[in-house]
């Protein structure tokens, strides 16, 4: 039976996916006005959604010829390779998006607030897995009034190896006695269902504009626990929660 709930937190409970994408399209417009619309990136952006910076970086600047422009920035940022040109211009950038609380308040998912409300009014322990680092954590929990909420939060300074290794998931259900098989696991996108898969959790996926095409062109989860749209979300947590070994 499912002993805990634990949430993802960018892309789950606050659209932080679409404020990065944002992010990354004013950086290559201020990389290369002439070369880029901040419209291209954002439509790019869904190709590259759930992969490393790194990944990302390197995916759009191949997407857009943006190689050339990077490499003449390399010494203002300090960077040994172009990618990390635009990955720390579009850092600059994201962080100056989030410093507004009023910002993340506006990008949260209510539906999916809603869910670690009725989680907590039902006694059962939750927890959140989240890729973010400590300070933005706080950050987004205090804009969502969800301070003091969770049993357990595990951020990207706990782990060694980032989502989708399910090592974050297994200090999870390690941290509040559980085993993994106990946890329901709240995600948005292929790689944090991949590691809550690979922790042997039961996973609810819950799609975003940015990951819905993936997370059905992955195949790797079954139709049934694929959220769609608000209205679907408690039909398919009590299909979750019945699917559930005993």
């Amino acid at each position: 039976m499912i002993r805990a709930v634990v949430f993802d937190l960018d892309g789950t409970l606050i659209q932080t996916e679409r404020l990065k994408a944002q992010s990354y399209a004013r950086a290559a417009v201020e990389l290369a006005p002439e070369a880029v619309t901040e419209a291209d990136v954002l439509n790019a952006f869904e190709d590259f959604v759930g992969g490393s910076r790194e990944e990302v970086t390197k995916g759009l600047l191949a997407r857009f010829k943006l190689e050339e422009a990077a490499q003449k920035r390399m010494a203002e940022f300090s960077a040994s390779a172009p990618w990390q040109v635009l990955a720390r211009l579009r850092l600059q950038i994201y962080e100056k998006i989030i410093s507004d609380e009023k910002t993340l308040e506006d990008a949260a998912w209510p539906h999916n607030l809603a869910l670690v409300k009725q989680v907590r009014a039902a006694s059962c322990q939750l927890g959140l897995a989240t890729m973010s680092h400590c300070p933005q954590v706080g950050r987004a929990l205090r804009a969502l009034k969800l301070e003091g909420v969770f049993d357990f939060i595990a951020t990207r300074e706990d782990v060694e190896n980032p989502k989708p290794d399910p090592e974050i998931y297994l200090l999870v259900a390690k941290a509040l006695g559980v085993a993994p098989h106990e946890l329901a696991v709240i995600e948005d996108s292929v790689s944090g269902v991949r590691a809550a898969l690979a922790a042997g959790a039961a996973v609810l996926a819950v799609a975003t504009p940015l990951t819905r095409k993936q997370l059905h062109q992955s195949g790797i989860l079954d139709e049934r626990f694929i959220v769609d749209g608000p209205q679907q979300l408690q039909e398919k947590m009590a299909n979750l929660l019945r699917q559930s070994p005993s």
